[in-house]
């Protein structure tokens, strides 16, 4: 277990994986990050250090791998927690939205009773690449009439310039930039 944690030991924590899910693809994996206690821990008390005063109610976790720290996020911040999901996983009615990835195309779901226009919202997601899923994921959001929301990305890809597709009106921290 690592003793001593800062922004280098966090990103020496992440495993690149060349060619994946398609080749020229570098994926970033961040479950390296979650398995030693004490990175994890930093990890969460810096992203809730940004947002503990900003009287967030729910926050909204992207599947799957938004579902981690969202769900701590939330715990933290005394909020509810939103799960986005792929099609077919939600069993009640669903507002859906279609996106383009860098790689594909997909589609996320969320119940239409999730939120309401009181609502401030942080959407949390592993990682910011060419900002497709949190287009959408934002979209999504905009439906319930939020306004004010938050977004945060553990690790943000800066060279793919993802963030600059998401709408000015919307607070966009990540901890981590490659």
């Amino acid at each position: 277990m690592t003793k001593f944690v800062d922004l280098d030991v966090v990103k020496k924590s992440i495993r690149n994986i060349p060619d994946f899910p398609k080749p020229g693809i570098h994926f970033k994996d961040v479950s390296t990050s979650y398995q030693d206690g004490a990175i994890f821990r930093f990890i969460a008390s810096e992203i809730y250090d940004h947002y503990k005063d900003a009287g967030i109610t729910k926050v909204i976790g992207i599947e799957s791998r938004g579902f981690i720290l969202g769900s701590v996020l939330a715990n933290q911040l005394n909020a509810g927690f939103i799960p986005i999901r792929k099609p077919g996983k939600l069993p009640a009615e669903i507002y859906s939205q279609s996106y383009e990835l860098e790689y594909g195309f997909d589609t996320l779901e969320i119940h239409q009773d999730a939120l309401n226009s009181d609502d401030i919202v942080l959407i949390h997601d592993d990682l910011l690449a060419t900002g497709g899923t949190i287009g959408a994921a934002i979209d999504l959001v905009r439906n319930f009439g939020i306004s004010k929301i938050y977004v945060n990305f553990f690790v943000e890809l800066d060279f793919l310039k993802g963030v600059e597709k998401i709408d000015s009106s919307v607070s966009v921290w990540s901890l981590v930039h490659f």
